[in-house]
């Protein structure tokens, strides 16, 4: 059964000087970082970790890993993030969530812990653990609409659940009736990992959202 990634930042990324490819920022504070930043790099674009505001500021796109959402919550305040990421979402900064991403993505968390705040970049509700606790992780095989090619092989480790989506949101995927995988004009969230799974689809298709907005 898998476990909770550690944190780690490392690949370098091929081409990096090379500016027709968007620059995309992995927040690296907790998480999959090194395995975000890799199947970005094999999805066309070039990365960077990010932990100060300056490398935030570069960025044309931003990715959330998973980790925990309560201490990813507060060390966006420790490392001064928060304002500036928020500042940035709000002016069409294209961001991907996965699992606690997801979650920090989101309007509204049903059972946030005392002074978690998310992000609201992206209209919906969610449910911290929806799935159960680390030994109720589990896989499976599901279709993920606007990902070409056959059903995903997804991860879902203390996973969250989309209750309710707003208007502008689309529902990609959903395991058993509740939305796993959603996305507006410029932010895609999964409550899954396809980072440690070699699948760059999601990846893929987050990196021709932020192509999209350089145009």
């Amino acid at each position: 059964m898998p476990t909770d990634p550690a944190v780690s930042v490392e690949p370098t990324a091929p081409d990096a000087d090379d500016p027709t490819r968007p620059l995309i920022g992995v927040l690296a504070l907790q998480g999959d970082v090194r395995e975000h930043r890799r199947a970005l790099e094999k999805s066309g674009a070039r990365t960077i970790p990010v932990r100060r505001p300056a490398e935030l500021a570069r960025v044309d796109g931003i990715v959330l890993p998973g980790g925990e959402s309560t201490t990813i919550s507060r060390l966006l305040d420790v490392f001064e993030l928060r304002d500036l990421l928020s500042d940035r979402l709000a002016g069409g900064l294209p961001a991907y969530g996965s699992c606690a991403g997801m979650i920090m993505l989101a309007t509204e968390i049903l059972d946030a812990r005392s002074g978690q705040v998310p992000l609201a970049a992206l209209d919906i509700t969610v449910r911290r653990n929806a799935f159960g606790r680390q030994v109720d992780s589990f896989e499976a095989t599901i279709p993920v609409l606007g990902v070409p090619g056959e059903d995903m092989h997804a991860v879902f480790i203390r996973a969250p659940w989309v209750e309710s989506v707003g208007d502008g949101v689309q529902v990609l995927a959903a395991v058993d009736g509740h939305p796993v995988a959603v996305r507006s004009e410029r932010v895609l969230a999964t409550s899954f990992h396809p980072e440690i799974t070699g699948d760059t689809r999601i990846h893929r298709l987050f990196v021709e959202m932020v192509t999209d907005t350089r145009v």
